[in-house]
């Protein structure tokens, strides 16, 4: 193993995107139903990821962006959530977006980069995937 390169816990897997997303039935590793949950999983991705970069000079700035943009996906929806307002739920709604979009760009940086050592693929699809989601609850909010 190359320098800096600590192997962390075993990550969670992001769910297989072909699974049944019903959270009532029994379908090991389907994606959760529950936005919610979705996000917390992702963002418990992110951590391992961000565990699993290497200690070398100049890799913390990287590791902070994608911590930081990676978890707070899940804090703005949630407080989309709780939003008293529809205008405070639709801000707080495009700023989890926003968010998720930044991931995805980290994670896409981290696999050019370190794709030998980091498989971050299917984390890139679950960020575009939750993008999407995010931009169709949006628009769904429009008048």
């Amino acid at each position: 193993m190359e320098e800096g390169w600590e192997k962390a816990k075993e990550p969670r897997q992001i769910p297989n995107s072909n699974s049944n997303p019903n959270p009532k039935k029994a379908n090991g590793g389907a994606k959760p139903y529950d936005m919610s949950e979705r996000l917390l999983l992702f963002a418990d991705r992110v951590l391992y990821i961000a565990e699993d970069l290497p200690s070398a000079r100049g890799v913390g700035k990287v590791r902070e962006q994608i911590v930081s943009a990676g978890t707070s996906i899940g804090a703005n929806y949630e407080e989309a959530d709780g939003a008293e307002t529809r205008a405070d739920k639709k801000k707080s709604l495009v700023t989890s977006r926003k968010e998720a979009r930044e991931s995805r760009w980290w994670l896409r940086l981290i696999y050019l980069h370190w794709k030998q050592h980091l498989d971050v693929k299917a984390d890139i699809a679950e960020a575009t995937e939750l993008i999407l989601i995010l931009s169709r609850m949006i628009q769904l909010m429009q008048p």
